[in-house]
């Protein structure tokens, strides 16, 4: 109560933590464009995303430490994890694409658990960090400040989705991707080799990882067991922005970045976590009662 208060005490704070909550949920955001389009073409919930997150942080980092400027090490770890998630379709995905979604989620529920232990024995437990060498923005006369970083990852990730959907709508290979995930059967008549389509699909979403994982090192932290929660984070926003709806991916992460900012705020950042997974069912109960009432009209 005494921090509700607050808010009215100080209205300040809520422009601070509205901005930072619309800038955090821009690298949200980041991650939730790879799971729409895996999810959406290939029928594939991605357990491992997070970890995929990570992996790219983990690039920057050891890049940032050799003496490479940060933001120049994103587009390397961006090619270092879309290399990885080749790789791991060709090992393990193609083997469960296509099937029952439950198998998948269970073989990349074991990617995850095995991403994890061997980042946690190749770069050990410890929590990292990297400096972006950006400054800070000092706005109402100093009373709220906003790191230079979290700019550039908001413009990042809208101009990552205007590239996507250009993407998908204009070149043959968006094309070829977009009827995959309309009708995989009819695609392969007309002769178009759905198997490379999954394996572009899968290798652009490690892309988009390894970048977001960048500039997530950039700007909080990163450690072998971070990456469940960054998970969670796109499947919300993919859930509340709709599958293939990728225009309202940014929105999504940026209500979500603001509903956590608060929630970290008012209940305190041990509860913040917990405010997430909360909403995360509330979220989906509240979909499955939206989605049972239009079939409900369909009828």
């Amino acid at each position: 109560m005494a921090n509700l208060s607050l808010l009215f005490d100080a209205p300040v704070l809520n422009l601070q933590l509205l901005v930072d909550g619309i800038l955090v949920g821009a690298i949200f955001a980041l991650v939730a464009y790879g799971m729409a389009l895996v999810w959406g073409v290939m029928n594939l919930i991605n357990v491992a995303q997070g970890e995929f997150v990570l992996l790219g942080g983990y690039v920057v980092f050891f890049l940032a430490r050799a003496g490479m400027p940060p933001l120049l090490a994103v587009p390397f770890a961006a090619i270092a994890t879309g290399g990885i998630c080749w790789a791991l379709y060709r090992v393990v995905i193609v083997r469960v694409v296509g099937g029952d979604l439950f198998n998948s989620i269970l073989a990349t529920f074991g990617l995850s658990i095995l991403i994890q232990q061997l980042a946690n024995q190749l770069f050990g437990s410890d929590v990292r960090t990297v400096e972006s060498g950006l400054g800070t923005l000092l706005l109402a006369h100093g009373m709220v400040t906003v790191a230079e970083i979290k700019l550039v990852a908001f413009a990042s990730s809208a101009l990552l989705g205007i590239l996507l959907v250009w993407f998908l709508r204009k070149s043959r290979l968006g094309q070829a991707i977009r009827a995959t995930a309309q009708n995989p059967r009819a695609a392969r008549v007309l002769g178009i080799p759905t198997d490379q389509v999954y394996a572009v699909t899968f290798t652009v979403n490690g892309a988009i990882c390894g970048a977001a994982g960048g500039l997530v090192a950039m700007t909080w932290i990163i450690h072998p067991y971070a990456g469940l929660t960054y998970t969670v984070r796109s499947f919300m926003i993919v859930v509340v922005a709709g599958l293939g709806n990728l225009a309202a991916v940014v929105p999504a992460g940026a209500g979500l970045g603001v509903a956590e900012n608060y929630a970290g705020f008012l209940l305190g950042a041990e509860y913040q976590t917990a405010f997430v997974f909360s909403l995360l069912v509330v979220i989906l109960v509240a979909r499955n009662r939206w989605l049972m009432r239009q079939r409900k009209y369909l009828k």
